[in-house]
């Protein structure tokens, strides 16, 4: 078998296309769902360090620093495999899932607190003049400023969840890499493979261009 043959197998490519496309939907609809949920988790997360009472600041700071060092797979594998010995139970997508958003939340509270923290105090101040109470204060005049500046890094994030679900095969669960990996062993050739790497490729590159392109917009406009 020449090099063509061997990893880019036209015969191979159709024969498994339909296996990488169900993957594929399966990893868009884990990636999709995590960063949503990480974005929810992440907010309450920085409000809670913020302005939280003493005992909430701490709960907070230390969920974000200990989950902020631990990879995805290793907590995807304690979910997966260890909870069920307390008595939890999740199919692989709920673990997949909560491993990738306990994460995301975790690096996206740390986002939040820094868009929150780069707006001028005057911003505040003047919002406590007009006697706005402090919910009205941060949903009308700090988050639509904060999430301005946090956008570019926010999207970023949300690269690296699309890109850990790849993680996600460690737990059966159906993914574009899992589907990939069978239909490679299936055909006995790694042309699947290498249609993953293109698929995510795909997807991915016009995305890291579009973060490049918001981090020099945003990036000018504050200069």
């Amino acid at each position: 078998m020449n090099l063509v043959e061997t990893f880019f197998n036209v015969d191979v490519f159709l024969r498994t296309w339909p296996l990488l496309i169900e993957g594929l939907w399966v990893t868009l609809q884990l990636g999709a769902a995590s960063i949503v949920a990480g974005l929810i988790v992440g907010l309450f997360l920085s409000l809670f360090r913020l302005y939280g009472v003493a005992p909430v600041r701490v709960i907070a700071r230390l969920y974000i620093d200990i989950f902020r060092s631990i990879p995805v797979l290793v907590l995807l594998i304690v979910v997966y495999y260890a909870l069920p010995f307390v008595g939890v139970r999740m199919s692989p997508f709920a673990s997949a899932m909560t491993a990738l958003t306990i994460v995301s939340g975790a690096y996206t509270a740390e986002i939040f607190r820094a868009g929150i923290e780069a707006i001028p105090k005057g911003q505040f101040e003047a919002a406590a003049a007009l006697g706005l109470t402090g919910p009205q204060r941060m949903r009308d005049v700090i988050l639509p400023q904060a999430v301005k500046i946090v956008i570019p890094p926010l999207t970023n994030n949300s690269i690296n969840v699309v890109k850990d679900t790849a993680l996600a095969s460690v737990v059966a669960m159906p993914d574009l890499l899992k589907q990939a990996t069978q239909a490679q062993a299936l055909a006995a050739n790694p042309t699947p493979l290498i249609v993953a790497a293109v698929i995510y490729l795909a997807f991915l590159w016009p995305a890291v261009l579009f973060v490049t392109r918001l981090e020099r917009r945003f990036g000018a406009r504050s200069s």
